[in-house]
């Protein structure tokens, strides 16, 4: 099927893979096991976070039978893609990635500064860091701005 909008029953799934890439990319990164494992739950955020309408109404999934990954957007800017752990490096991301770029033309986001991963991803994808930095809300991580760049 490919990237299709989010509907409603879509969003336990949503949640899942938001949560379980959160603790494995971030909790290494944050150490904090309250907010990972404690406050960081799937039921709230698919009937709180995702399901605000500014959320929502800019949430898209991966679906191919069975939800793989999504995407959220804001213009132009990918707020957030994230990927069924089991299912990444599969093109997924990928697919995301180009319905952000070929729909919204999708030209910028924040990644976090340690997680090399998303951005030797997004490298690949032609997005540079801009040298714009800001910290995570609430902690002394940095934020990484990237732009996407002429195809090299």
């Amino acid at each position: 099927m490919g990237v299709r909008k989010a509907r409603t029953e879509d969003l336990s799934r949503v949640g899942e893979i938001f949560v379980f890439n959160n603790r494995i990319n971030y909790f290494p990164i944050f150490q904090d096991a309250s907010y990972s494992f404690g406050e960081l739950q799937v039921v709230s955020l698919a009937d709180g976070y995702f399901k605000k309408a500014e959320v929502f109404d800019r949430l898209y999934v991966f679906d191919d039978g069975l939800v793989k990954g999504f995407l959220q957007m804001d213009g132009r800017e990918i707020c957030k893609l994230y990927v069924e752990p089991f299912f990444q490096s599969q093109g997924i991301g990928h697919g995301l990635l180009q319905y952000a770029v070929d729909t919204f033309h999708a030209d910028e986001l924040w990644a976090l500064e340690k997680n090399s991963r998303a951005i030797a991803f997004y490298g690949r994808h032609g997005f540079v860091p801009t040298g714009g930095k800001k910290f995570e809300e609430g902690t002394t991580e940095v934020l990484l701005h990237l732009k996407r760049g002429e195809k090299r």
